[in-house]
């Protein structure tokens, strides 16, 4: 009996309990109220400059719709994505920044959890649908050809359906949505790896399916492009003007997706990093100091496509000027 007791002690000295189990109270603030008010003006910043380029971008592209090409017309939904994160998703972790403590319970928690998820899924998805768009367009031009505006919005379709599957699968409780370690937001519970085998099975599809699948296609895509443009790149030269104009708008519509796909991966990874710590490491072994900050830079991505877009646009409208004096002052000459 003595034996029995001592094997039920050990095996509920072991069995894990996750941080929001541990203490009464899940959503208080575990930062301090110094670091809530500074996190709470650099979400502010982020937020309001991503609603205003994002909605810029939308806005401008509305105006042209129907002239769109396939890849604009992706932009475009990652704009949206972006957008959604800002406006649906922001305001309640900003609230609860400066709240020092997250004002909107567990169903709150669950919702932004979701909504996060959801336009997250959306943005990697549809830069994984722009990389094979570009890919096919650069390497394999009988297949870039084919693909049409109607091609486009059946993508989107799929995209949307693709993202609001994976979001709402913890709602069938395979998973399940968290607060954080510090307390103030909320995202999918990683936590649930270290409870069960299921735990880690949901934990491992979600890292398969929306991330390190779509991650793995967007880098083979590029590779490949960085590959054919070098070998194909004199080949053009000797093209005539039209077919190298197109060539120079393909190229600057693969350098925005490029761009754009390295901001995300560069804002979202060590995010996934601590999360795959979280959801495998030792329990509770990333400190809630430094889990916070991976958080903050992931929300962070919405902001830098507006930037992308209007670098690039720039610099293209500088090249295509400095064309044209050239060839204004050749003619002067004549």
């Amino acid at each position: 009996i003595s034996e029995m007791a001592s094997d039920h002690n050990t095996s509920s000295q072991e069995e894990y309990v996750p941080h929001y189990l541990q203490k009464e109270d899940p959503f208080a603030s575990k930062l301090s109220r110094e670091a809530d008010i500074i996190a709470g003006f650099y979400l502010t910043v982020i937020g309001i400059l991503s609603t205003l380029g994002n909605g810029y971008v939308i806005f401008m592209s509305s105006k042209r719709k129907k002239k769109l090409r396939p890849a604009e017309i992706m932009t475009v939904n990652l704009a949206v994505c972006d957008l959604g994160i800002s406006v649906v998703g922001k305001p309640f972790s900003i609230i609860s920044f400066f709240s020092h403590r997250w004002m909107f319970g567990w169903i709150g928690c669950r919702w932004y959890g979701w909504a996060g998820f959801f336009f997250g899924c959306g943005s990697l998805i549809t830069m994984t649908a722009v990389s094979l768009d570009r890919y096919l367009k650069i390497c394999h031009l009988s297949y870039g050809t084919w693909l049409k505006r109607h091609h486009a919005f059946i993508c989107l379709a799929i995209i949307w359906t693709y993202a609001t599957f994976w979001a709402t699968v913890p709602f069938a409780g395979v998973g399940s949505y968290a607060p954080e370690p510090f307390g103030t937001s909320c995202t999918l519970d990683w936590w649930l790896a270290q409870a069960s085998v299921a735990g880690q099975a949901f934990v491992l599809s979600i890292l398969f399916f929306c991330l390190l699948f779509p991650t793995a296609v967007i880098v083979f895509s590029y590779v490949k492009i960085i590959l054919k443009v070098k070998s194909s790149t004199k080949e053009v030269a000797h093209y005539d003007t039209r077919i190298q104009n197109s060539h120079i708008l393909e190229m600057k519509l693969t350098k925005v997706a490029m761009l754009i796909c390295a901001g995300f991966l560069i804002a979202w990874i060590p995010y996934a990093v601590v999360s795959v710590w979280s959801a495998f490491g030792q329990p509770d072994s990333v400190p809630i100091q430094f889990s916070v900050v991976p958080t903050l830079l992931a929300k962070s991505a919405a902001m830098y496509n507006p930037i992308i877009y209007q670098v690039i646009d720039c610099k293209f409208a500088c090249c295509r000027s400095g064309g044209l004096k050239t060839k204004n002052s050749l003619k002067k000459s004549r």
